[in-house]
């Protein structure tokens, strides 16, 4: 067994490929798996005095893994499934992964950023990484359809702004997308 293997295996119901907790309830497809060395339950807490609808679900230990122990961690944030486990330092963070928040109000924006943002040199574009070196994006709902623009000068007035946003600025990208 190596170390990918010190997670939680997930049994399938028979003919309906859907994942079923032990005691018959559904779990979502796809759940993100974060790889801590040893923070996983720290992390867990952490993200769940930051989102709504959180909360840690279990807390299991894995015992002679390869890794040796290993805290297993579900919870939810936002009503999202996320595993973590604290497995040793065999793997890191990087910006190839990343989760998108979507912000409806520039005070969410700043909430999400207030509380997230840990290394101020990484911040770009909306991008930001948290203390344990997990990246996200806090980008407003709106966007969405900004980038969608059929329209390419609009199209471009909004990427030349958000290129040069370290965090996003709602009416700034409102007031170049109307061009104003």
């Amino acid at each position: 067994m190596n170390a990918h293997c010190a997670s939680v295996r997930v049994h399938t119901r028979k003919g309906h490929g859907l994942p079923r907790r032990s005691k018959g309830k559904q779990m979502k497809k796809i759940v993100p798996h974060l790889w801590f060395d040893k923070e996983a339950k720290e992390a867990a807490e952490f993200y769940c005095s930051v989102f709504p609808n959180a909360k840690i679900m279990n807390v299991t230990t894995l015992r002679n893994t390869p890794s040796g122990n290993c805290e297993v961690v579900s919870f939810r944030l936002d009503g999202q499934p996320f595993m973590a486990i604290s497995a040793g330092p065999l793997f890191k963070f990087n910006e190839s992964i990343s989760f998108m928040v979507y912000c409806d109000t520039q005070e969410e924006i700043d909430n999400y950023w207030d509380k997230l943002s840990a290394v101020p040199e990484d911040e770009q574009c909306g991008w930001l990484k948290d203390k344990y070196g997990l990246s996200w994006q806090i980008v407003p709902a709106v966007m969405d359809d900004m980038m969608q623009e059929k329209d390419p000068e609009k199209l471009a007035r909004v990427i030349e702004a958000f290129l040069k946003m370290k965090k996003f600025d709602i009416a700034t990208l409102q007031r170049v997308y109307r061009g104003e």
